[in-house]
């Protein structure tokens, strides 16, 4: 294993940083976890490291929501990608353990092993009693997303030591938070699992999952918070300055043409809803890197605007050339397989596969099938070009 490097010396000016985004989607974050495997052996491939090169080591600010915040929190304290593939696939289905009869109609699953299976890793990984949002054994500056149900706000809470509420002497800094709670926090997906009430300062205040923030996928607002002078860390913008990856745990648009007028009401639409809405969410944090970024992979948003990879126009010919943003302030990829049946059956062919049975955010009996579907698509997807730049 690398020496390990507190995050503080991320903060110190350099030519490049780089950035990694996780989005959330419960167990699913199994497919992402095998792209970080797939990045992470190439990069000691190409680089020329041995087995104790990890992605902390490669990347300067990690950014996640619910399971992606689980996972970002692994990278930012030195895991190894495979290690934390190690990790779900153990206690996966311990994570999702069915609440009591009277409380179902709350929330499916109670919090208990969750909380403790967060509490012990991060423990046992950092050597301290209850490691602190701001512990020095963070390799990596992290951001995770919240959504805080007392003020009906999205928290992104990052560890940036000169951020406006992480001053350490001040009684509610964030930087004191126990980190296995804010990663707790970002995990309480609501119907799923109980919401997490934690005291900032004086003030206590309940949250619940980031998913149903816009921020499910983190991507753009990690960018926004490495370079915007009111976060104070203004690291420099430039498609040759910053690399922004982002990871999705795949996306499964389902289309039913059968629907009339009268199939919406009030319990359909309950269902329905919050899904749709961070579906969108989702796309549109993906379109604005690719139209703030230099976009070197990603799977084609619509028939309209189509992939964006490095669109060939003719700038004297259509105003504003390749978008309204030049030069792009980063280079960005893209990484969210598809989840529809033809394309998993294209992309493992005979395996038997379901594409009903790898949607769900709670499916841990077919974690097998998400990982298989990871290492497959990672393995299409994710190619050395894309990080040529920043070597």
């Amino acid at each position: 294993m690398s020496d390990p490097i507190s995050f503080r010396a991320k903060l110190v000016p350099s030519a490049q940083k780089k950035l990694l985004a996780l989005d959330g989607g419960g167990i699913l974050g199994a497919i992402s976890i095998e792209y970080l495997v797939r990045i992470e052996g190439l990069l000691r491939k190409v680089l020329k490291r041995d087995e104790s090169f990890v992605l902390a080591d490669y990347f300067d600010y990690i950014a996640g929501t619910s399971t992606g915040a689980i996972i970002a929190t692994c990278v930012a304290l030195g895991m190894p990608a495979a290690e934390i593939r190690q990790f779900y696939h153990d206690h996966g289905p311990e994570m999702f353990n069915p609440s009591w009869f009277i409380e179902r109609h709350k929330y499916k699953y109670t919090d208990e092993n969750l909380a403790k299976m967060l509490r012990d890793t991060i423990d046992r990984r950092t050597g301290e009693t209850e490691t602190r949002f701001g512990s020095e054994k963070l390799r990596t500056l992290l951001m995770v997303v919240l959504r805080n149900v007392s003020t009906d706000s999205p928290w992104p809470l990052s560890n940036n030591p000169v951020a406006m509420y992480n001053d350490p002497r001040s009684k509610d800094s964030n930087l004191n938070l126990p980190l296995w709670r804010v990663v707790r926090a970002s995990t309480a997906a609501p119907t799923y699992f109980p919401a997490e009430q934690l005291p900032v300062g004086a003030q206590p205040f309940t949250f619940e999952d980031g998913g149903v923030t816009s921020f499910n996928n983190p991507a753009f607002q990690l960018f926004l918070m490495a370079t915007v002078h009111a976060y104070n860390l203004r690291w420099p913008a430039g498609e040759k300055k910053m690399l922004l990856v982002s990871v999705g745990t795949g996306v499964a648009p389902d289309v039913r043409g059968y629907l009339r007028p009268d199939h919406f009401h009030l319990l359909a639409n309950a269902r329905r809803i919050p899904s749709a809405l961070m579906a969108a969410a989702n796309a549109q944090q993906d379109f604005l890197c690719r139209v703030f970024g230099r976009c070197v992979h990603g799977a084609m948003i619509d028939r309209e605007i189509h992939d964006m990879i490095d669109p060939e126009v003719d700038d004297a010919q259509v105003p504003g050339g390749k978008g309204p943003v030049q030069p792009k302030l980063f280079t960005y990829a893209r990484y969210n397989p598809d989840l529809t049946q033809s394309a998993i059956d294209e992309l493992l062919p005979g395996k038997g596969v379901r594409a009903e049975d790898v949607k769900e955010m709670d499916a841990v009996e077919h974690i097998g099938g998400m990982a298989a579907i990871g290492a497959a698509a990672s393995t299409r997807d994710v190619e050395v070009k894309h990080f040529a730049d920043f070597l």
